[in-house]
């Protein structure tokens, strides 16, 4: 049975911080001081910085650790493994680190496993058993007339990371979401959502695809971030990259059904259809990664451009518009978040 619905009171104590400031001794601090039934982990990509949000019974608590790249971009939480798993954008590789709930606020994590420096560009992170699905927006062809992606597979075992394939499409990628066996993913530049079918097993080698369907989710200008819980999706809509102010994210409850029932290069109409949230007071302008919770409609979400980066959590977003974030904090270069419930 998910806790999660302990977030009312946790969102109502407010944020507490935990963390040292750059002059505090590498090691102080303490690890996990209370029973954590939840988290939201965070990455930068203007420094080495994690972010730990500890949902516990006093409160949120701030935990924040030092990694090995200084730009990182995608972000996954084994809590079977008490692992990190980490896109590298500075150092082209998947990072993972060890001892999560072991390591004090300050400290910096313990790197024990990376793939091979073979990505240019990750921006997300999908994980099914021993597969690791990493999308990459580099310029495949070196044209950027020309819109492509790429998604890269790798498997794991106890030796570390192997490179399976490199699934490459006709459309620039940024997040991604497997759904069962299906990956679904934004199209950078638009408002679309294209989908791969039975993803891991159909394209086992290096190949270029064509998406089974691609549509157009209404309302949205350009897309970045996408998360599913129990049916629902959300999506980010970051508007024009150079405002500030102008993003949203849109929930579509039976989302596989609409998306199914959508013809190929239609539009999934945002009346009758999707909740928005945006506006001047919701501090959204360049949204490019988000989570969501089912069970109480909340959503958390990692903001890029709006006062140099920062994360955002919405409790409850009912009948969406212009909500007021539960919880605002800043963290400079914000580029992807993850969520996982104890």
């Amino acid at each position: 049975m998910k806790k999660i619905k302990l977030i009312i009171p946790v969102l109502v104590l407010g944020l507490v911080v935990i963390s040292c400031t750059e002059s505090d001794d590498q090691g102080s601090g303490e690890p996990l001081p209370n029973t954590v039934f939840a988290n939201v982990y965070a990455t930068s990509n203007l420094n080495n910085s994690i972010a730990a949000f500890d949902f516990t019974a006093n409160g949120i608590q701030l935990r924040q650790f030092s990694t090995s790249s200084d730009d990182n971009e995608g972000i996954f939480y084994n809590k079977e493994a008490n692992e990190l798993v980490v896109n590298s954008r500075a150092q082209s590789t998947i990072n993972t680190y060890s001892d999560i709930d072991e390591t004090a606020s300050g400290s910096s994590l313990s790197l024990f496993l990376s793939s091979d420096t073979v990505l240019e560009s990750p921006r997300d992170i999908a994980v099914k058993d021993n597969f690791y699905i990493v999308s990459d927006n580099a310029d495949v062809d070196g044209n950027p007339d020309t819109p492509d992606g790429r998604f890269f597979i790798f498997t794991r075992d106890n030796s570390g990371y192997t490179l399976r394939n490199i699934v490459t499409v006709d459309y620039a990628v940024w997040g991604i979401q497997l759904i069962g066996n299906d990956l679904y993913s934004v199209v950078d530049k638009t408002g679309d959502v294209a989908v791969l079918k039975n993803f891991i097993i159909t394209y086992t080698t290096d190949v270029t695809a064509t998406p089974d369907k691609q549509i157009t989710i209404g309302g949205i200008t350009r897309t970045h971030g996408i998360t599913e819980d129990e049916g629902f999706v959300i999506l980010t809509d970051i508007g024009d990259a150079t405002n500030e102010s102008d993003g949203g994210f849109q929930f579509i409850n039976n989302f596989v059904s609409k998306f199914d029932a959508t013809p190929n290069g239609g539009t999934l109409e945002l009346a009758g259809n999707q909740v928005r949230v945006s506006g001047s007071l919701t501090g959204l302008g360049n949204p490019v990664s988000v989570a969501y919770v089912r069970a109480d409609n909340s959503v958390f979400i990692a903001e890029r451009a709006s006062d140099g980066g920062k994360i955002l959590f919405f409790y409850n977003v009912g009948a969406g518009g212009n909500l007021v974030p539960d919880l605002s904090t800043p963290f400079p270069g914000a580029s992807s978040l993850y969520y996982i419930n104890r």
